[in-house]
């Protein structure tokens, strides 16, 4: 069942207290010296989700999202102990302003809820049209299809062999499907693996060598893994999410989490020009370097101006949080594309789930 403010009313005033009231609280704008580096402009953050509840179900472990129009966008829960697994529809603004109004049920096809238990949202899609929705679990690893309307699961996508979790595959638990991202035009998916296969590993430097599949196909209907691309990570941390400029660009977001020190969170442009096609590799620990994607340093958001920020937890910025969720948004004046990130609190105490906006140059 898909709950909105005026429905949600009918069923718990309470549920909807504290939305309302978050929806008031005004985002933090970067002030001064806005520059996280030559190409990104900090343009705010706001923390008016943090530690919320909508229609009884907590606002909080949100790991994927999707800017569906101009000021709208999908959250996907990655999920919370015996929940239900959901989506939240998203109010968004630039300034930035974030509020949610709609929250959607994620259902087997026989109807009753996924769960902690056995769903682990970290990648989302809104396909074409916006009836459908595509969401990782990085349990299995799985790409499941999902109607808005009701949250009923209306198909699957295959998964190639050797990434399901061992000892059915070569993947890690945990470090599977993080990602998914989808071309303008519809016919394009591409998931990202948060680690390595077992044969591909870690280099010396501790950059892990990980896989991103190509999906092609049509929106709403089949998709079927048409290409792998090889990917490395800059030292000690992990690929968490992925969003497509074009059919020759990407941007990626790479994560680390160190006890006593804080996050990092990187984000880079990715070249998909003359990819290498590495489905046939055995292992990338032999690659030659050619093979991976080039990246290039978009900003590190330790850069960014910390903006009134308060951390609950050692960071080296007050700023830095556990994001996991990454988006494009349209063009801003100038000619910049909009990028939203959004931290996953975990539902713990001492993280906070927080929204960003900036203004990207991709050239």
């Amino acid at each position: 069942m898909r709950w909105h403010k005026p429905l949600a009313a009918a069923v718990a005033l309470t549920a909807l207290a504290t939305p309302l009231t978050a929806s008031a609280v005004p985002g933090h704008h970067g002030g001064g010296d806005r520059a996280c580096s030559r190409d990104a402009k900090f343009l705010g953050f706001s923390d008016a989700l943090d530690k919320t509840t909508y229609a009884g179900q907590p606002v909080a472990g949100l790991s994927a999202l999707d800017v569906t129009g101009r000021d709208r966008a999908l959250a996907l829960v990655d999920n919370i102990g015996t929940t239900p697994a959901r989506v939240f529809d998203l109010r968004i603004s630039s300034r930035p302003t974030v509020a949610v109004d709609g929250m959607t049920i994620l259902r087997r096809p026989d109807g009753t809820p996924y769960t902690g238990a056995d769903f682990d949202g970290e990648g989302l899609v809104v396909e074409r049209g916006g009836r459908t929705i595509l969401a990782t679990s990085e349990r299995e690893p799985s790409i499941r299809r999902f109607r808005l309307a009701d949250g009923l699961q209306v198909g699957s996508l295959p998964v190639p062999a050797r990434f399901l979790v061992a000892p059915a595959g070569e993947a890690t638990t945990n470090a599977t499907f993080e990602s998914l991202a989808v071309s303008p035009d519809g016919w394009s998916l591409y998931a990202g693996m948060e680690g390595p296969l077992a044969p591909d590993g870690t280099d010396a430097d501790g950059r892990s060598r990980n896989r991103i599949i190509r999906y092609f196909g049509w929106p709403g209907h089949g998709y079927k893994p048409v290409a792998q691309y090889a990917y490395q990570t800059d030292p000690g941390l992990s690929l968490v999410e992925l969003a497509v400029v074009d059919r020759d660009q990407l941007i990626s977001m790479e994560r680390t989490f160190v006890a006593g020190v804080g996050n990092t969170i990187r984000v880079f442009t990715v070249s998909l020009r003359r990819a290498a096609d590495v489905t046939s590799r055995a292992s990338l620990a032999d690659a030659p370097d050619k093979v991976f994607l080039r990246k290039e340093l978009l900003f590190d958001l330790v850069d960014c101006p910390p903006s009134g920020a308060v951390a609950k937890q050692p960071q080296p910025n007050p700023l830095l949080d556990n994001v996991e969720a990454l988006a494009l948004g349209g063009y801003l004046p100038g000619g910049r594309r909009q990028l939203y990130l959004l931290s996953d609190d975990n539902n713990g105490a001492t993280q906070i789930t927080r929204f960003y906006s900036l203004a990207v140059d991709l050239h």
